[in-house]
């Protein structure tokens, strides 16, 4: 079968993020103060990058939102910096959020390995894409988020077209528009980086764009799935000191609390934040608490009556 114009591999001279930067063409010979100093400038332009695609990034939260709430898993796909930038949003999603790890799936071409030694060649199999979310079950209620800042790694582009096939819904994140993966997922977000000051190292303010994009759409998902009450994060899971510390500061700020009440709250919660904060609030006990909270669908504003802090 013949594909169509649109989504075939174009050549690497018409991709943005592989041409020459006309900014810095002696960037070899800049003092060392210089050099810091273009590498950082640069950086500025993926700011404006996620900014631009804000509108399509709105729509992908609330499009994985609705998925979400019935059951699907977060699955992250990408190669090289693009797969290792998904596999380190997602990993970060289950302390900060308590998110399920059952309900997390990063897959990066070459396989965990790929993570710390670089397997360039794994991200021309557009078959393995498929195998790889065959064997992860993907469901139709699963949300994909496909990352390639060239918007042409075949790893990627064969795991999209499976997540067609399925049914699942996929966001596709590159940072060339007009890409072939941007023309095969169900929500594009194009982050025109441009040249990079280096020419090709798509691990500069492209691979920073595509991490303020994976952090907004991540952390925007949560606040939308009740796991935040104003600005607070407060389904924390306390898995060592420093996060403890944070559990009880939060309670705290979210409840007026005095240090004791908190911590006696906290170990009745079995350190859940969440639980110990409509315990304070609503007078109840851990139980009552988890029940309400249950009831209100995890939404601590929700369980409390919509009141604020």
């Amino acid at each position: 079968m013949t594909r169509p114009p649109e989504l075939e591999q174009p050549d690497s001279a018409q991709l943005a993020t592989e041409q020459p930067s006309g900014d810095y063409p002696d960037l070899d010979l800049l003092s060392t103060p210089d050099l810091v100093a273009a590498l950082a400038d640069d950086q500025a332009a993926a700011l404006r990058a996620v900014q631009a695609a804000s509108g399509a990034m709105a729509q992908a939260v609330d499009m994985m939102v609705e998925r979400l709430r019935r059951g699907g898993r977060l699955v992250y796909l990408g190669a090289g910096t693009s797969g290792r930038l998904g596999v380190l949003d997602g990993v970060e999603l289950l302390p900060t959020f308590s998110w399920p790890p059952e309900r997390l799936v990063t897959l990066i071409a070459g396989g965990e390995e790929a993570m710390f030694r670089a397997a360039e060649g794994a991200e021309d199999d557009r078959a393995a894409g498929r195998r790889d979310l065959e064997r992860e079950g993907l469901t139709p209620d699963d949300v994909l988020i496909a990352i390639a800042a060239s918007g042409t790694t075949p790893y990627v582009l064969g795991g999209v077209e499976y997540a067609a096939l399925v049914g699942s819904l996929s966001i596709g994140v590159s940072n060339n528009p007009g890409s072939p993966l941007l023309h095969l997922v169900s929500i594009a977000i194009a982050l025109d980086t441009g040249p990079e000051v280096i020419s090709g190292s798509t691990r500069l303010k492209a691979g920073t764009a595509q991490k303020i994009t994976l952090n907004t759409l991540s952390s925007a998902v949560m606040v939308r799935l009740g796991k935040v009450y104003g600005n607070l994060m407060v389904d924390v899971r306390a898995t060592n000191a420093k996060l403890r510390r944070r559990a009880l500061s939060l309670t705290r700020l979210a409840t007026g609390a005095g240090q004791a009440e908190a911590e006696a709250a906290l170990a009745e919660a079995q350190d859940q934040v969440k639980v110990a904060v409509v315990m304070l609030r609503l007078h109840l006990d851990a139980v009552q608490a988890r029940a309400a909270l249950e009831r209100a669908g995890g939404s601590v504003r929700a369980a409390l009556g919509g009141r604020g802090r």
